[in-house]
């Protein structure tokens, strides 16, 4: 199942736009579109139900690490 979840993700075009708006938003879906399933998305889940400021400030960290290894 999370073959389909990766694949999934590769639809979405990468836009760093859109997973900040997304940020604001939705957090665990901007930390879905970044990193798919992973712990990062359970972890911003719980963040954001526990309250959304913590959830938003986890996505935007999540957003910078992830451009952060793709400039490298």
């Amino acid at each position: 199942l999370s073959f389909f979840f990766e694949d999934a993700v590769l639809l979405i075009p990468n836009s760093g736009l859109l997973r900040l708006v997304l940020a604001f938003l939705l957090p665990p879906l901007s930390v879905f579109l970044s990193m798919g399933i992973s712990q990062a998305f359970f972890i911003n889940l719980l963040l954001t139900f526990l309250g959304w400021i913590p959830g938003i400030i986890h996505a935007l960290w999540i957003i910078n690490q992830k451009s952060e290894q793709a400039n490298v």
